[in-house]
């Protein structure tokens, strides 16, 4: 066993251009695309006070957001065109794009993110999310 399948439920996660990366269920989106390989650009350190981590979805975009990402998406122009991955917990059945990598940008990422998201988040709804059961 893997130490990823010991520690819980993988899922796999399809990225445009890199292929198909294999995270743990609530793992942050943006470190599991990291160590998948792929060269997400993060400047902040996975706070949300930045966009550079920014990814779009093609498919199982999540309905909850946390207020920090909503906030600097609104902030940015950004809200509904992009999500921040340093707020998003992997699920099954995501497809993402990396909207900013490291050598399209020729910029280096910022201090790795903490583990679990930052800051403490506290959830509300993505515009455009289906509330109906």
């Amino acid at each position: 066993m893997t130490p990823m399948e010991q520690t819980g439920q993988t899922v796999r996660i399809r990225v445009e251009g890199y292929g198909e990366v294999t995270a743990r269920a609530g793992e942050r989106l943006v470190l599991a695309l990291e160590r998948g390989g792929v060269d997400i650009l993060h400047r902040c350190g996975g706070v949300a006070r930045c966009t550079t981590c920014r990814v779009s979805f093609s498919e199982g975009e999540p309905d909850a957001m946390t207020v920090a990402e909503h906030d600097k998406l609104t902030e940015k122009g950004l809200l509904g065109q992009a999500r921040l991955s340093c707020q998003i917990e992997c699920a099954d059945g995501m497809a993402v794009t990396p909207l900013q990598t490291a050598r399209a940008t020729g910029l280096e990422p910022g201090k790795t993110p903490a583990e679990t998201i930052e800051p403490e988040p506290q959830w509300t709804t993505r515009p455009g999310a289906s509330t109906e059961g």
